[in-house]
């Protein structure tokens, strides 16, 4: 039986109220009121697709075993490297095996479902590939888009063992329908008339898919307990729902009205959505969109019980949130705006590639040591013991610190080191095991911290060297809420 064995989700913490931007912007756009409504999830100034990616994964590998792994596909419109394999970095940050197999799907917005089938593909042949989808788009300032782009990642694990959703098929449809259009050397997509968008596109593509699978294996729109439709448009929505003959209930939630529309990575957000409440027995049909469009068709297994409740996932996310009721700060986080940084700001202590490839797992994966003789864990990584009763030498072996959640020991708000966020939040996080690690604090506000608070660690891009063209990715703290 190969299916999917276990998901996970991410979705920032910030949020910001669409209003917010058309109070803004409004005046040159008035025709966008009619999307300046509910909420989207935005990156922080320290997030993009790769850190989003990680986050997601991590929620998807809880209690799980990461050396059987066997390979991860990232998805995404919006990596961050053009020539450098972004798959690979995620591969780093949580310490899989170096024998995993790894590629980067872009170019459409169906290319996380595309990852998905390929990852289906691997596992009929007995391997486990981890997907992951994470799109962190930006909409020009004054658009529609900026108002329905919304950041998030997914991720699924694809398998033969424990399958909790069995994959019994797919329909694929390719179009070279040109809606929204991008050249490498462009930030903001180019769109036709909506409209026409609309109507020849989401209206006809989509089911053409999704009516093909239920052709091809007999089955009926009834059959289905869950319909999982990625399209982020109401209106075309709506056109489908009727199209198909689906019932409202049967409709999975787009989360487009409180997170956006979230790009390569919505139809599998979506998907780990519906597996947080699905019974055994459910069928669930998933449909993407984005020149053509993939339609799947899950069946859930007994084993769902097993993963449910274990899992942050969209539900726990979408729990914890911070209001972002300022605009030039999304701007700013967004980097479509220059901003003053000073003499602080501009000065930047890029790490060597030479020092990135020798301690690559103490960088990437946060991978420190543990003494054989005491069992006393540091970091960095030392030949000889830290514990002063032992003090024994070359008796270490790897300990991953990236996974563990530790306590605020103490922490300072510096108002004085540049931070795009303000203050600079740093502290000492001690662990239960032993170690303690000097880092940066994020996803917080300073008057909300406390000595003791639990914290765990988090993937996050460090910092950006624009002349090198290169951005360097480390861990941070975030409280446990």
């Amino acid at each position: 039986m190969t299916g999917i064995t276990s998901y996970g989700a991410y979705i920032p913490w910030y949020r910001m109220n669409r209003k917010i931007i058309f109070d803004q912007l409004g005046w040159f756009n008035p025709a966008s009121a009619g999307v300046a409504r509910g909420e989207k999830a935005i990156a922080s100034h320290d997030e993009d697709s790769i850190t989003m990616a990680v986050s997601s994964a991590i929620d998807c590998l809880t209690d799980m075993p990461r050396n059987s792994v066997d390979g991860l596909f990232l998805a995404s419109t919006s990596l961050p490297f053009a020539e450098r394999q972004n798959s690979a970095i995620v591969t780093e940050a949580l310490d899989l095996r170096s024998g995993v197999r790894t590629a980067d799907f872009s170019g459409s917005l169906k290319s996380g479902t595309t990852a998905l089938l390929s990852a289906f593909d691997a596992a009929c042949n007995g391997a486990s590939i981890m997907v992951c989808a994470s799109d962190s788009r930006v909409g020009k300032p004054g658009s529609s888009q900026e108002h329905t782009f919304g950041d998030g990642a997914a991720a699924l694990l694809a398998g033969t063992e424990g399958v909790i959703a069995e994959f019994k098929g797919s329909f694929s449809v390719s179009r070279d329908f040109i809606d929204y259009r991008r050249i490498s050397e462009e930030r903001f997509s180019h769109g036709w008339e909506e409209r026409w968008i609309r109507d020849e596109g989401y209206l006809k593509i989509i089911p053409e898919a999704a009516l093909g699978l239920a052709q091809k294996y007999n089955l009926k729109i009834a059959d289905f307990a869950k319909i999982i439709i990625a399209c982020p448009v109401a209106a075309a929505l709506r056109g489908l729902v009727k199209a198909f003959g689906a019932q409202p209930e049967q409709i999975q939630d787009n989360l487009v009205s409180n997170v956006g529309d979230t790009g390569a990575a919505m139809p599998l957000l979506m998907l780990s959505a519906a597996l947080e409440n699905a019974n055994p027995g459910d069928k669930i049909l998933m449909v993407s969109y984005g020149n053509g469009s993939d339609a799947l068709f899950f069946e859930v297994t007994d084993e769902i019980q097993k993963v449910q409740k274990r899992r942050k996932g969209v539900t726990g996310h979408l729990a914890e949130r911070n209001d972002l009721t300022t605009y030039g700060k999304y701007l700013v986080f967004k980097n479509l705006i220059p901003v003053e940084a000073g003499i602080r700001g501009e000065e930047i202590s890029p790490t060597a590639m030479s020092v990135l490839w020798r301690e690559g797992r103490g960088i990437s994966a946060l991978v420190g040591s543990r003494c054989t003789e005491c069992g006393t864990p540091q970091y960095p990584r030392q030949r000889v013991c830290v514990n002063p009763e032992c003090g024994a030498i070359d008796q270490m072996e790897d300990y991953r610190f990236s996974d563990k959640t530790g306590t605020l020991t103490s922490y300072t708000g510096d108002n004085l080191a540049f931070s795009w966020d303000p203050p600079q939040v740093y502290g000492l996080v001690d662990f239960p095991e032993g170690g303690r690690i000097f880092i940066d604090l994020t996803d917080c506000e300073l008057e909300t911290l406390t000595v003791g608070m639990p914290v765990s660690m988090s993937f996050r891009r460090k910092y950006q060297d624009p002349q090198r063209g290169f951005y360097g990715y480390y861990w941070k703290a975030t409280p446990v809420r």
